[in-house]
């Protein structure tokens, strides 16, 4: 995630011609890596239902197949990308690739609900160092003249394969099973692995000179780890079991905090939270993708539990969501540069909790045409009007030298709310046990977890009302901040963004 400016001394150090041969295995190597994570990511909500009856789990035990996998990712994907500074991104890339297709395969192979969790967290781990290595490696291995055009065809191609992913996991889990969804993982990985002997090594000469920030590593894990095995178990069978857990989870994360602070490389610098622009966006963010990771978590399950749709249906019933964002996202991005972000990050959550509070007309006997379909569309309209503009506000609030971190930064804290409101969202429903399999439970708890993403929607449309006044040499001062992911399925985070001298 850090600077591909200091690279000397490597094949890549000319570049990569976009056109080339070599140039397209580059690219298809970094979407296919990037599209696995992406696609089990987008997929696994909808395979929810079918996990907990052939698994015979508990609605816990489904919250940490989801978790598990966040979970590691989250805690690990800002030391992913210094891993491959250092160690050479294609080298990490490869290693991240065996390692999610070995994982992949041990979910497929899962024979327990306590198997399937463990290796999710095992896949995190290699997600953790697929996600910000494949952008990585389109940064370092293209000449000047053709990296902004390959990294927008990176996010753009990687937008497309996360399209696609609820639709191919609901036709998987009906057809084949669910543990394709998982399995399916390794013959892509090995297109990777073949492509990848194309692909040439690339690394940061500074940052053998960077100590690894393992204790950073460590407490962020052991806080998410607490404070979500808390959540979780205060909803759960034995909600006693919550205090010790919490308690963990709270001392790790002041621990995290002075620890952070002490250290002079630090794997999340302070110091970007002294710009009010900037703690505002990750606020937002916070707020925004907590939002979207709940309701996308009961929204398949509702419309299977409920409404009796099959896994198929299920997944593609928010395709409108996709579509909107990748059809709009660039456009809504151009419209925020002249406009300023204020109206985009004030508008497009205020629409988007509205086509949340449309899905309270799901129900029994509802419609897909006039019932779903309609609220699907304005929240995709809503999001896809503000997923461009707050990378843009982020990466407006620091210096062009370090807005790869800051976009790392914002990544993971868009994860990290998602993680936490899988694991608080049904405690706060009064959802628990198997209930989720109960249609008349089921569905009073999702009207009640609508209204809640809704009031998180709302509550980030406030705090960009009040807190988002960049000046404007933030916002206009400095071209190199643009953002170059400008079509990008945001749905899990924030699209990454290279770090280095950008233009």
């Amino acid at each position: 995630m850090n600077s591909a400016a200091a690279d000397v001394g490597s094949p890549a150090a000319a570049g990569v011609a976009l056109a080339s041969a070599r140039g397209r295995w580059v690219l298809a190597c970094a979407v296919l890596a990037s599209g696995m994570a992406l696609l089990d990511g987008t997929v696994i909500n909808v395979a929810l239902p079918t996990l907990g009856r052939d698994l015979d789990a508990s609605l816990s035990a489904l919250q940490w197949v989801v978790n598990a996998y966040m979970l590691t990712l989250s805690a690990l994907l800002l030391l992913g990308g210094a891993l491959g500074d250092r160690f050479g991104r294609r080298r990490v890339l490869v290693v991240g690739v065996v390692w999610f297709a070995l994982a992949s395969a041990a979910c497929g192979l899962a024979q327990n609900v306590g198997m399937l969790i463990a290796a999710r967290a095992l896949q995190g781990v290699g997600g953790a160092l697929l996600t910000p290595g494949s952008l990585a490696l389109v940064r370092s291995s293209f000449r000047p003249r053709d990296q902004a055009k390959a990294v927008g065809a990176w996010s753009g191609l990687g937008g497309v394969a996360g399209a696609v992913g609820p639709f191919l996991g609901g036709w998987l889990i009906d057809g084949p099973g669910w543990r394709w969804i998982f399995l399916i993982n390794i013959p892509l990985a090995a297109l990777v692995l073949f492509g990848a002997r194309h692909v040439p090594e690339s690394r940061d000469e500074s940052a053998a000179d960077r100590p690894f920030d393992v204790l950073g590593a460590v407490l962020g894990a052991l806080c998410l780890a607490g404070i979500s095995f808390a959540l979780v178990g205060a909803s759960g069978d034995a909600p006693a079991t919550a205090a010790v857990p919490g308690a963990v989870g709270l001392l790790s994360g002041i621990a995290f905090i002075l620890a952070e602070r002490r250290r002079t490389n630090p794997m999340l610098p302070l110091s970007l939270f002294r710009s009010s622009l900037f703690s505002a966006a990750n606020l937002m963010t916070l707020c925004l993708y907590a939002a979207i990771g709940g309701i996308l978590f009961m929204l398949p399950v509702q419309l299977q539990t409920t409404l009796g749709y099959d896994a198929l249906r299920a997944g593609t019933a928010t395709l409108p969501i996709t579509v909107l964002m990748l059809l709009l996202s660039a456009p809504a991005g151009a419209l925020a540069t002249r406009l300023g972000p204020r109206l985009p990050l004030t508008l497009g959550p205020l629409v988007a909790a509205a086509g949340v509070l449309l899905l309270l007309r799901v129900g029994p006997d509802s419609s897909y045409v006039t019932d779903v379909l309609p609220a699907v569309v304005v929240l995709g309209l809503g999001m896809s009007t503000f997923v461009a503009p707050l990378t843009a506000t982020v990466l407006a609030s620091v210096d062009a030298s370090r807005a790869g971190l800051a976009s790392g930064v914002n990544n993971t804290a868009a994860r990290i709310a998602q993680l936490l409101v899988v694991a608080a969202l049904p405690l706060a429903v009064g959802l628990s046990g198997t209930a989720y399999a109960d249609p008349v439970a089921l569905n009073t708890s999702f009207h009640r977890a609508a209204f809640g993403c809704a009031s998180l929607f709302a509550l980030a449309a406030l705090a960009a009302a009040v807190f988002v006044r960049p000046t404007p040499e933030q916002w206009h001062g400095d071209p190199g901040n643009a953002p170059q992911c400008t079509s990008h399925l945001g749905v899990q985070a924030p699209p990454l963004e290279p770090g280095g001298e950008r233009g």
